[in-house]
C-alpha cells in the first residue's frame, strides 16, 4: 500500500509539473534551487499525511520536465497549463493502465520560498474499491540549501527511503504503455 501511495503521491506531483502537449501551453516556472519540503495531503482519506524532501537546482527541475513530458504526451490526451492572476491552474485527462483520470489543479505560490497544488481528480476504471473522487493537497516549502551528504533529484522520502529523480528515469521504460 506504501508504495502504491509514494507512486501516486509522485506521479501527481509531476503530472502537475509537465508542461501540457498543446502549442501554447504555459510553462511553470522553475523552483529555486536547495532544498523544498513537500508535504501531501488527501481529504476525507485514511491514508495519514505524507512529508518528502526533494534537494533541486535548476537543471534537475528542467529536465524533470522535459524527460516526464514525453510520458505525460502518451498517457494524457489533454494537458493544460494556464497562468492565472494568483497562479496556474492545470486541467488535464491522463490514461494509466486501464484508469482515466480527469483532474483540476490549482497552484498559488512564488516558487522561490512557497507554493501550494490542490488538485482534484475522478477517475473511471481500474479495480473494485480504487477510490473514485479525490483531493490532494500539497503544500511546498523552501527549507534553505541541500545537505551535504544530498545532490539534486534526491528525494527523501518517509522512514527514511532515499532515491534520486535521474533513477526514475530509468523506471519510465516499466510504465505501461497506453492501448492503440
Amino acid at each position: 500500500m506504501t508504495r502504491q501511495l509514494v507512486s501516486l503521491v509522485l506521479g501527481a506531483c509531476l503530472l502537475v509539473a509537465i508542461p501540457g502537449p498543446d502549442a501554447v501551453a504555459v510553462e511553470l516556472p522553475m523552483r529555486k534551487a536547495g532544498l523544498w519540503e513537500m508535504k501531501t495531503m488527501r481529504a476525507g482519506s485514511s491514508t495519514p499525511e505524507m512529508t518528502m524532501q526533494q534537494c533541486t537546482d535548476e537543471t534537475t527541475d528542467k529536465a524533470m520536465s522535459s524527460s516526464f513530458s514525453p510520458a505525460s504526451k502518451d498517457l494524457c490526451s489533454k494537458n493544460d497549463t494556464q497562468k492565472t492572476a494568483t497562479g496556474y491552474v492545470n486541467d488535464s485527462v491522463c490514461n494509466v493502465a486501464g484508469v482515466t483520470m480527469t483532474s483540476h489543479s490549482e497552484i498559488v505560490g512564488d516558487f522561490n520560498s512557497a507554493y501550494t497544488v490542490k488538485a482534484t481528480s475522478q477517475s473511471q476504471g481500474g479495480p473494485p474499491g480504487m477510490p473514485r473522487d479525490s483531493t490532494t493537497t500539497i503544500e511546498a516549502k523552501w527549507l534553505g540549501a541541500c545537505k551535504a551528504d544530498q545532490k539534486p533529484g534526491d528525494i527523501m522520502m518517509p522512514g527514511g527511503m532515499k532515491m534520486n529523480i535521474k533513477d526514475m528515469e530509468k523506471l519510465k521504460g516499466l510504465m505501461p504503455k497506453p492501448a492503440k
